[in-house]
């Protein structure tokens, strides 16, 4: 996989520069009408697992109506953003332990991927697996090196004439809410993959999605309540005794 490979960090602009050539290949595929829509309900139930499960039944967390406020106008903000986004194939979850390696890749590395776990696969927007990819729940870098990796991939897009913005500040910024929405789905998943199905080894990823999480909501305004529920979370993750 190209977490293993990603161990030697060495090998990460050659792994990247064939996954943003197979992440583009998928996308100027892209036609309505195909895959499934991701549409605000799906993603609506995506957010509603933060609440139900990393909060609730992870954290026990009871939250205040304050705090359930918080979650609607947050949600509904992220929602807003992801939403007005231009649509292409989705693969839903583009990250390093779903890519293979395999030959014919560019260079001296045959790293050309391979894409598994596609089933999910959705119509929706254009900076989910992107940010699937680069703000993995499973490895993580410096941010200097997410940019240059994303102004690659940004650079090759409107190249190839896929619909993204033009500036790359606004482009980022899509970027980060659509990681926003992932990261808080993702919580919400590992706390329910631990709990309902016994795989507790998911609780070890937590604490770099939260990071993810926290660093985005700190950077934009309409983002900041969140993080101070973060803020409070992490009090009750010291209080119930987790390490993270």
């Amino acid at each position: 996989t190209y977490l293993s490979a990603l161990q030697d960090r060495s090998t990460a602009p050659q792994l990247y520069h064939d996954a943003n050539q197979a992440l583009l290949a998928i996308q100027l595929a892209s036609r309505p009408g195909v895959l499934p829509d991701y549409d605000h309900a799906l993603l609506s139930r995506e957010l509603a697992l933060f609440p139900e499960w990393y909060l609730r039944r992870h954290l026990a967390l009871t939250l205040d109506d304050r705090q359930q406020a918080t979650l609607k106008t947050t949600f509904a903000a992220i929602l807003d953003n992801n939403l007005r986004q231009p649509r292409v194939f989705v693969h839903r979850d583009y990250h390093s332990r779903n890519l293979m390696l395999v030959g014919g890749g560019t260079g001296a590395f045959p790293a050309s991927p391979g894409v598994l776990d596609f089933q999910d696969a959705v119509y929706g927007p254009l900076t989910y697996d992107l940010v699937s990819l680069y703000r993995d729940a499973y490895i993580d870098w410096p941010e200097e090196h997410e940019l240059d990796y994303v102004i690659r991939y940004w650079e090759a897009a409107r190249g190839a004439a896929l619909p993204v913005a033009s500036d790359f500040h606004d482009f980022y910024r899509d970027y980060e809410w659509m990681g926003a929405q992932r990261q808080l789905k993702v919580l919400g998943i590992f706390a329910r993959l631990c709990h309902r199905d016994g795989k507790s080894n998911y609780l070890a990823d937590m604490p770099r999605v939260l990071s993810y999480l926290r660093r985005t909501c700190q950077r934009y305004r309409e983002l900041r309540p969140l993080a101070r529920l973060l803020d409070a979370v992490e009090d009750r993750q010291v209080d119930v005794g987790y390490s993270f």
